[in-house]
């Protein structure tokens, strides 16, 4: 009979074997905060414009070479849980402003990172908390006041050179060098598309990718732009009225199954005749009402080429559903289920339909020239897919803070003057408070300075010469002496003459979702891992996986 070895008693006793219990400061807090830090420490390196790259290998074995937050936290498969709170914050940044993920990292890591000096002076997580977040009510308070611009209305000439550098600015840390041309391409594209009354849309601006040539060789196009040819002969149709088709363009198959006896050749002949006058007339119709391209989600069939060629009408076939939807909205189109010709509401309009090719790549355009395209495609070039990847996250970062613009146009100093001036003005405040709290706040605006150390650190200067440089600027008053990242020069700069601007919005929520963060990690005290779920794992490594080819 075998022993039955008892448990210790405690915790442990009641989970189930393989069950992992941690408690404490020791073993739970501390341990926290230095994950957090480790993975902050990460893309800490990665911030600003000098910021260092990143070669991620993800499950699939794709490999991404860049200095873009959202992707290295997307495509690393993070599985520590206190790692995991910062890592749905900065997802939560990304979704809400679309830019600034590495800022609400840094930021929790190193608000964090002074957590743990005042723990281990005594100080309990709850009132360490209460400081961060009166420092935090105290940042909020003071952000619309030091707001340098303000964009009252984004369709104005006279604001467009504002509008110009917060983009730059944007795009300036992850295309150092490039950041002008790029920043010319999402304006274009911005512009072109936007609505009268409705809000600015981000999905509107397409990025299509072409491998050849370089980078300033991009052009923006009004429209829209497939990386595929055409099915038949035409190649071109100016002025075109497009019918758009999510079925296959071919002979009709009944829906159910049928026998059909044919009992001599003359029948025969007559019955395989009869389903290509049913095409044609179908085509004809189609034709009649003054359809000059059909865009189809299905296959076109050899008999439908001949006809479509002999009506003088251009075939293309898109593959993706996503891609015909998006085709209608830029088109004014409406997908029709079946092959029916199509009444003036559901046709679409294109100024030029025409198939071109670019290096060894065929294109078909779909293009608006008037005021009321709906979508613009940035199309891209470059030597390799991992630097168009790259310069299709910058234009990602320069569309959405336009949108945010759009939405809330206060702009803050950017080059690290805005924290700085926090950091002084929230050191003063906690100077005021009464209770243990003061010490929370005061870290807080320490954890602020960091942004400078690392921008100075990233460029290769002593950081902590620059750091009192700009607090004797700030204590002076200078709102706007933020940190000059130039070889030449002072390495102090005045933000607002340089045109280096941050967006409001990207400040105000990773500020909140970084603090929050924080704050939550700090206040677990127990970390309870019940046993995995399922076997052991398949031999042999990584699964085959096709995702990579969509």
């Amino acid at each position: 009979m075998a022993l039955h070895v008892p448990k210790a008693p405690g915790f442990a006793q009641m989970l189930k074997d393989g069950a992992t219990h941690l408690s404490g400061l020791e073993e739970a807090v501390y341990r926290n905060i230095t994950a957090c830090k480790q993975f902050s420490d990460t893309v800490k390196t990665a911030y600003g414009p000098n910021g260092m790259n990143k070669i991620v290998i993800n499950h699939i074995d794709k490999i991404f070479i860049t200095n873009d937050a959202a992707t290295i936290v997307k495509e690393l498969d993070i599985e520590h849980p206190a790692a995991k709170i910062i890592v749905f914050a900065s997802e939560m940044q990304e979704q809400e402003v679309g830019d600034g993920t590495n800022f609400v990292i840094i930021f929790a890591g190193a608000l964090l990172e002074q957590a743990e000096h005042l723990l281990k002076m005594g100080l309990t997580p709850v009132e360490v908390c209460e400081g961060f977040q009166l420092a935090l009510e105290k940042t909020l308070e003071l952000l619309p006041t030091l707001t340098c611009h303000e964009i009252k209305d984004i369709k104005n000439n006279a604001e467009q050179l504002v509008i110009t550098q917060a983009v730059k600015s944007s795009i300036m840390s992850k295309q150092y060098g490039q950041e002008q041309f790029v920043t010319d391409l999402v304006l274009k594209a911005c512009t072109s598309i936007l609505p009268e009354k409705t809000t600015f849309n981000v999905d509107n601006v397409r990025v299509c990718k072409i491998l050849g040539s370089n980078l300033y060789n991009s052009t923006v196009v009004n429209g829209m732009v497939f990386k595929r040819t055409n099915e038949g002969d035409i190649t071109k149709q100016t002025d075109a009225k497009i019918a758009v088709y999510t079925c296959p363009i071919d002979i009709t198959t009944t829906e159910t199954k049928g026998t059909v006896l044919i009992k001599s050749a003359e029948e025969l002949q007559n019955f395989s005749r009869g389903e290509e006058m049913v095409l044609e007339e179908q085509i004809k119709a189609i034709a009649d009402a003054g359809v000059t391209v059909i865009v189809a989600g299905g296959k076109f069939g050899d008999m439908a080429l001949h006809y479509l060629n002999k009506y003088k009408i251009m075939g293309v076939r898109l593959m993706s559903k996503f891609d015909l939807r998006r085709l209608c909205k830029s088109i004014s189109a409406t997908a029709l289920p079946r092959l029916t010709p199509p009444n003036k509401e559901e046709l679409g309009y294109a100024d030029c339909v025409y198939v071109d090719e670019l290096g060894d790549t065929s294109l078909v355009v779909f293009r608006l020239d008037g005021k009321d395209s709906r979508m613009s495609t940035i199309v891209v070039r470059g030597a390799t897919d991992n630097y168009m990847d790259d310069i299709e996250r910058a234009i990602d970062d320069g569309v959405n803070t336009f949108k945010g613009i759009s939405r809330d146009g206060k702009l803050l100093p950017g080059a690290g003057a805005i924290e700085m001036e926090l950091a002084y003005q929230v050191g003063l405040y906690a100077d005021t408070l009464p209770g243990l709290e003061q010490y929370g706040a005061k870290r807080f605006a320490v954890a602020l300075e960091g942004f400078v150390k690392i921008l100075a650190d990233n460029t290769g200067v002593k950081s902590n010469e620059t750091l009192a440089e700009l607090y004797s600027q700030h204590s002076k008053g200078n709102k706007n002496a933020g940190f000059n990242i130039e070889p030449k020069g002072s390495s102090l700069i005045d933000v607002t003459k340089s045109g280096i601007v941050d967006s409001y919005l990207s400040k105000f929520w990773g500020l909140q979702y970084a603090t929050q963060a924080a704050c939550t990690i700090l206040k677990v005290d127990q970390i309870i891992m019940a046993k995995r779920a399922g076997g052991p794992k398949a031999p042999g490594g990584r699964a085959p996986d096709n995702d990579d080819d969509a």
